[in-house]
């Protein structure tokens, strides 16, 4: 199973590739996040990733100058670019530093998928690759989403804890009928309102899991589950293990 660090200092694109890949079936795991080269240098040397999939231009320091860091500190973690600069010089810098793709935002659906799975083919079944495909990426720009959607985004952020959370509860918030808003979340994003929300929800949790002081049963209650077993039950879904398994692999 590969370790997996994203690196990219857009929140809402950090959260889409987190949330809206199925890493599981990518025989993947994310172990860390950060939202810029300095956060991630600290973050790899916390987490040991295996794939680092990283954004080019960020603040304080960008994409290259950390993969050029990580390789001098003697990093081979396979990095994965992500860019919005169509370069053919930040291609050859980075092709030069190691990485094993490169990936031009905004992506198409399925291209990170498929750059992970081409990455397991070329690593071989030492890598535990397994075939398959996942759903599409979210692009989760604000430039292509409704005020609803993000509306619905925006509260599932500041409420996912509240055990009583509903699509009811969300589409009233909003002054839309359960009905309209399900159609416009699932027309623009290809995932229902509950599920985005069973995504986020666990995405909180791996954030809590990397604590390695925090209990499983703690962790499930700060993100709106009352059962544990339930919740076990679909972190190890979404995520491929379970949550202590996961808290293992984070240390």
């Amino acid at each position: 199973m590969l370790k997996v660090l994203v690196v990219e200092d857009e929140e809402l694109i950090r959260k889409g590739i987190v949330l809206a890949v199925d890493w599981a079936a990518l025989d993947c795991v994310v172990v860390g996040e950060a939202s810029n080269g300095e956060e991630a240098l600290d973050a790899v040397e916390r987490y040991d990733p295996t794939l680092i999939i990283t954004d080019l231009k960020m603040p304080k320091m960008d994409g290259l100058e950390m993969i050029r860091r990580l390789r001098e500190r003697g990093c081979t973690a396979c990095v994965i670019i992500l860019t919005a600069y169509d370069s053919f010089e930040y291609a050859q810098s980075a092709l030069r530093l190691g990485a094993v793709d490169f990936l031009l935002k905004p992506f198409h659906d399925g291209d990170l998928e498929r750059a992970v799975t081409n990455l397991r083919r070329r690593l071989g079944p030492a890598s535990g690759a397994e075939g398959g495909s996942a759903p599409p990426i979210l692009g989760l720009k604000k430039g292509n989403k409704s005020k609803y959607v993000l509306g619905a985004m925006d509260y599932i952020g500041a409420h996912y804890n509240d055990p009583g959370i509903s699509v009811g509860v969300i589409a009233q918030h909003l002054g839309l009928s359960e009905g309209h808003l399900s159609h416009l979340f699932k027309k623009e994003t290809d995932y229902t309102l509950l599920n985005y929300l069973t995504r986020y929800r666990i995405h909180k949790a791996m954030e809590l899991l990397r604590d390695c002081r925090a209990k499983v049963y703690e962790v499930a209650e700060q993100v709106g589950y009352k059962d544990i077993t339930y919740f076990s039950a679909t972190f190890k879904k979404l995520v491929g293990v379970s949550p202590s398994e996961y808290q293992d692999t984070s240390r």
